[in-house]
């Protein structure tokens, strides 16, 4: 029967699993989200290192420009050409510095200076400086190889001046006069490229930035996304430092914003949830199977657990329907856990084994008492036996007039008050007191040619056994062995104690038994054929003693090395706890 079948372990079952899961999921769900968590939180700290370093390269350009002004004030030449390169077209530049040259000195250029200077052969941020005067400004601006192109008299409000996010941030320089202080005579303008100094600070997929000014342009680190600029607008309108936006799904992102310190912007490092889980699906993965099999584990010990259960229960009900059937049958022993459950199951099987125990000792054995009673009647103790025994007893006391008469008499009615009293189970020494009984009367019958000898130890004698077994096996030296011509005649019973067992001889010195009827009565008596054996009175015996001691009892017939048979009875020694001595009559 499955446990499936029984309402109280299938209740049982689904809780179990219901919880189990439950507890699975919640710990998976709990381990993603630590997971997800983390990686978050590196993803900031990792924002948080790229506005730093972002700081950092402003704060260095920022030094670069001001010792740069710092060159230009104290060098006379440089400012010279400065002073030539403003206002002026190309012709008017090249002719202003001819004009003021010598030939003594050498001629200093100072847009070469300032590539030498600030732009480091092509490395620097700096991408465009422009001096201006009111009105117009000229223009140098840088390519990625570090190649100088030039711009002049560009109107103030020219596209090429345009300050925006997306182009950079401008640094503005008043260019004043050396040798008068207070008269300013033009503006420099150092313009850091935006996709320059972004470079390092870009993207991977899970982590963006954006970049937004105070007037609300946005630009987006890496590849534009004006998807992306419009979150990072919406976690600065959110007003708090992080947090999370949610655009639907597994499709938000998580935010964090900087403020800088050195110019008007701020920096918002973006997670985007949905790429940040599709980038990690094989560690989500491995804690969604690590979980099921954690899961599925647990189940499967439920599962045996509540079949081991079942199996117990089931054993049960089984026991007590046979039992209230009167089938006391007994099955093959089932294993169970040395437990309580496996206790009760095990004492439960003892249990109908006992009354099984039971009803063969207090019922077949009385069916079989009575047949035994029957046939000692009819069979054992004949009319012929009768006759010759009250023949030999009248005999006897028209001659000699002894006591001897009056105890044969005595002996013969114990005999019979003993074999037709009820109580099926005696002792071991009520059991000789009645084969001593039958062979005094022997004894009186075969006189001088007929002895016996009884040597039990002290321990069987209070062993319960079932009544009125031995005299058969002692009529059998009687009917089949004993010679009337030979002056010596003699039964030996002995008894004694082995380590596993109790053991029982008859023993006579009277004729053997032949080897091909000796095997044959063997075979019947471990078949249990009554037919062979019937002669000699040892199937009944046989019969009986199973039924009383168990299968574990054994009855052994042998011939004698030098004459006679031996009958060897082997009791267990665990049929004592079976059989009590209260029971015995």
């Amino acid at each position: 029967m499955s446990f499936l079948q029984m309402k109280i372990y299938r209740g049982k079952f689904i809780a179990y699993t219901i919880f189990v899961v439950f507890i699975g999921l919640a710990i998976g769900l709990l381990t993603c989200a630590i997971l997800l968590y983390q990686w978050v939180d590196n993803a900031r700290t990792e924002a948080s290192g790229d506005f730093v370093r972002l700081e950092n390269t402003l704060q260095y350009n920022a030094d670069r420009i001001e010792a740069y002004m710092q060159r230009i004030y104290s060098n006379s030449g440089l400012m010279t050409d400065v002073r030539c390169f403003l206002g002026s077209s190309a012709e008017g530049y090249f002719a202003a510095r001819l004009e003021g040259s010598r030939y003594d000195q050498p001629l200093v250029s100072f847009p070469d200076d300032m590539e030498s200077f600030l732009y480091s052969g092509g490395q620097g941020d700096i991408v465009q400086v422009s001096l201006h005067t009111e009105q117009r400004g000229n223009m140098i601006r840088f390519d990625d190889n570090g190649n100088a192109n030039f711009k002049f008299l560009l109107s103030n409000g020219d596209e090429a001046f345009r300050e925006s996010i997306e182009r950079g941030f401008v640094y503005r320089k008043k260019l004043s006069d050396p040798k008068q202080i207070s008269r300013q005579l033009g503006e420099f303008r150092f313009l850091v490229g935006s996709d320059r100094l972004f470079k390092n600070a870009g993207g991977d997929g899970v982590k963006q930035a954006v970049i937004v000014s105070s007037s609300g342009d946005a630009y987006k680190v890496g590849a534009p996304d004006v998807r992306l600029q419009e979150l990072a607008r919406q976690a600065l309108a959110n007003g708090k430092a992080q947090g999370y936006l949610s655009t639907g799904g597994l499709n938000g992102v998580f935010f964090i914003s900087f403020s800088s310190t050195k110019l008007d912007y701020r920096y918002v490092g973006l997670v985007d949830l949905g790429s940040l889980i599709r980038d990690r699906w094989g560690v989500l993965l491995t804690v969604f199977l690590v979980v099921l099999s954690a899961i599925i584990s647990v189940l499967m010990l439920i599962v045996y657990n509540l079949r081991d259960d079942a199996h117990f229960l089931h054993h049960i009900m089984d026991s007590i329907g046979r039992v209230k059937t009167a089938n006391f049958t007994v099955e093959t022993p089932a294993r169970y856990r040395r437990n309580e459950y496996g206790i009760i199951a095990t004492e439960l099987e003892d249990m109908i084994r006992q009354l099984d125990k039971y009803i063969r000792t207090e019922y077949l054995l009385k069916l079989k008492q009575q047949e035994t009673e029957m046939k000692a009647l009819q069979n054992q103790i004949n009319p012929h036996f009768l006759y010759n025994t009250l023949e030999a007893i009248r005999s006897r006391a028209l001659v000699n007039q002894d006591v001897d008469t009056s105890d044969a008499i005595a002996t013969l009615g114990a005999l019979y008050r003993n074999m037709v009293k009820h109580e099926n189970v005696i002792t071991i020494g009520k059991e000789l007191d009645l084969l001593q009984d039958y062979l005094k009367i022997m004894e009186f019958k075969y006189p001088d040619r007929f002895y016996y000898q009884f040597n039990v130890d002290e321990e069987l004698l209070s062993l319960p056994t079932v009544k009125f077994w031995m005299q058969p096996l002692a009529e059998n030296f009687f009917v089949h062995g004993f010679n009337p011509g030979n002056e010596f005649n003699l039964l030996v019973v002995n008894g004694w104690e082995s380590e596993e067992h109790f053991i029982l001889e008859v023993v006579d010195n009277g004729q053997w038994i032949a080897e091909g009827k000796l095997a044959t009565i063997r075979e019947a008596l471990r078949r249990g054929d009554d037919a062979p054996v019937q002669s000699i009175g040892l199937h009944n015996v046989n019969t009986r003693l199973h039924f009383f001691y168990g299968e574990g009892f054994v009855l052994r017939i042998e011939n004698n090395e030098e004459a006679g048979v031996k009958i060897s009875a082997i009791i267990p020694k665990e049929a004592r706890s079976h059989v009590q001595a209260s029971d015995c009559g």
